[in-house]
This record gives structure tokens, C-alpha cells and sequence, in this order.
């Protein structure tokens, strides 16, 4: 269709042809907005010859949102630094009494701070008291929920999954997916994947792939490349894994060099990938987060060689 037939068409009923005047106002069709109607009566009469175009449309504006490359993870920044959260979720703490995401580096300077002056274990955060045994741990993530926070919900349905009590997870799931959590989308798919407390289902589970792909969530982002490769689709697969690596995903990263020895992806999308990758991996770096890693690979060595 072009411009100026566009342009007609929305300035008349698709269906029958009267014009808007001051009297008679159209309304765009809601999910495609490629024409317009002057009534209900008249959309209702159009509808089976509108709805190949109209599933076209709405086909592209998707994928017009799916495959925007987000400007962060849905993890975000720390919020003491302000750093941008590693993927990894082993280098960042969930603190159960602001539900607040801390990186490694913070929670690291915050406990050294503390043992160097004697004093009391808190939050880095919210400087809360920190949980002295599970169940004070588990309580002040029941308060978090019952604020209607969807990670804590999120926490707790993980909780629950892996006590195998999967009704109750999807449940917290659902609520926090509903709430916006990309992490919770993310584990419904995993859910839906594997038909684990719900009916396997491969449409719910690329459905939330996709709303967590979209919030930003890299791991998501690399099994929609999966999902496409495997269905053939390469093309939309090395999209997802451009997007994925660009947001620091390892895995990614590496499927789209496999892809380009097989000539799947161009020299220039793997190099910009490449540079991608990097500017990622170096925005998530700072002095305490490499010190913190260097305490855990020290920590574990020493009790690898006490172990021996």
C-alpha cells in the first residue's frame, strides 16, 4: 500500500466509503491501525476481508518491538554503584529485606567496612538488619510480597519450585510476571518448557520468552535463537543472538562464531557483536567487584588445598 492510498484510505470508513467531518469520526482498527471505521457495525463487515492485512501488520509491529535492542538487561544498575548488574546471577545478592539487587562489589566493601569496624551485619541498601536463620530470612521476604514486590514474589515461586510444590510456584509466577518481572516470565518458559505443575505447552513457553527477550532478559534472548534455529529460521535466530551478545551473553556470543563458519552470519554483524560483547563486559567492571571475585577464588583454593 502506498503513502498516498494509506493516506486515502484513512480519511474514509474502510468499510463503507463516508469521509470524517465534524460529524463523523473514525476510529483507527486497534491492532493494526493501518485503517479506520466509523462504527463498530462497519468493522464487524470488514473484518474477514481485513484479516490477512491486518494479521500481517501486526505480525511486523511484534517484531518491530521483539528485535529493538534494549539499552540494559532487565536487571538494570546497581543501586550503591549505579554499575550496570552482571548477568551472572553468582556475582549480585538478593537482599530479602528491600528486595533490592546488590552487586558483588558492594556487598563486598559493605562486609569488609563492617568486620574492619565491628559492626553489626546489614543491608548494604536499606541497612536493615540482616537475616540471622532461613526463617527470618523467608519472613522478610513474605513481607516483601505481601507489598505486591514481583521479584520477591519471583524469589519465593523459586522457593517453592525447587521444594517441589510447582502449583504454588506458577502461581507466584504468574503474579509476578503480571507485575512486570522479566525473570518470572523467564521461568514460566522454563515451566511451560518442560511441563513441570503445568500442561507442557511450546506456544505459552516462546510466548514468555519473548515478554522476558523483550524486558531485556539475555538468557531468554539466546533460547528464542535457539527456538528459531532449531525451527529453521535462521535469519530471526542470529538476530536474537546479535541482541543476547550484545547484552554480555556468553553463549551467544560463541553460536553466532559457529554460525558465521558456516556462513549464517556476516563478517561485519559478528565484529559488531563482538565490540558489543566487550562494551558490555567492561560496563559491568569496577576496583571492588574484581576484589570481591579475587576473595572467592582465594576462599575456594584455600579450601581446596585443606580438602587434599
Amino acid at each position: 500500500m502506498s503513502a498516498d492510498t494509506e493516506g486515502r484510505d484513512k480519511a474514509c470508513c474502510a468499510s463503507c466509503g463516508i469521509a470524517e467531518d465534524d460529524n463523523i469520526k473514525l476510529k483507527d482498527c486497534s491492532a493494526c491501525h493501518l485503517v479506520r471505521y466509523c462504527g463498530v457495525e462497519c468493522q464487524r463487515d470488514h473484518r474477514q476481508q481485513h484479516r490477512k492485512e491486518c494479521k500481517k501488520r501486526m505480525t511486523e509491529l511484534r517484531d518491530e518491538i521483539l528485535f529493538k535492542q534494549p539499552e540494559s538487561t532487565n536487571l538494570g544498575d546497581c543501586p550503591i554503584c549505579c554499575l550496570p548488574l552482571p548477568i551472572d546471577h553468582t556475582k549480585s545478592t538478593l537482599m530479602a529485606c528491600c528486595s533490592k539487587i546488590v552487586c558483588i562489589g558492594c556487598d563486598y566493601a559493605n562486609t569488609t567496612r563492617e568486620l574492619l569496624e565491628k559492626l553489626d551485619q546489614k543491608c548494604p541498601f536499606c541497612r536493615h538488619p540482616l537475616s540471622a536463620s532461613e526463617e527470618e530470612h523467608e519472613r522478610k521476604n513474605l513481607k516483601r510480597v505481601e507489598a505486591n514486590d514481583p521479584t520477591a514474589m519471583r524469589q519465593l515461586g523459586g522457593i517453592r519450585r525447587n521444594e517441589g510444590d510447582y502449583d504454588v510456584a506458577v502461581e507466584y509466577f504468574k503474579k509476578a510476571a503480571e507485575l512486570g518481572n522479566a525473570d518470572a516470565h523467564y521461568d514460566l518458559s522454563r515451566l511451560y518448557g518442560k511441563g513441570e505443575g503445568v500442561v507442557k505447552d511450546k506456544n505459552r513457553k516462546v510466548h514468555h520468552l519473548e515478554h522476558a527477550a523483550i524486558a531485556g532478559h539475555a538468557f531468554a534472548r539466546h533460547n528464542l535463537g535457539c527456538e528459531e534455529f532449531r525451527n529453521g529460521k535462521y535469519e530471526r535466530s542470529m538476530k536474537h543472538f546479535i541482541i543476547a551478545a550484545n547484552l554480555g551473553h556468553d553463549k551467544s556470543l560463541e553460536s553466532l562464531k559457529k554460525s558465521y563458519r558456516r556462513g549464517l552470519v556476516s563478517k561485519k554483524d559478528l565484529a559488531a557483536a563482538l565490540r558489543g560483547h566487550q562494551a558490555a563486559a567492561d560496563a559491568t567492571k569496577s576496583p571492588q567487584r574484581e576484589a570481591a571475585v579475587r576473595q572467592e577464588q582465594e576462599a575456594e583454593a584455600a579450601k581446596a588445598a585443606r580438602s587434599n
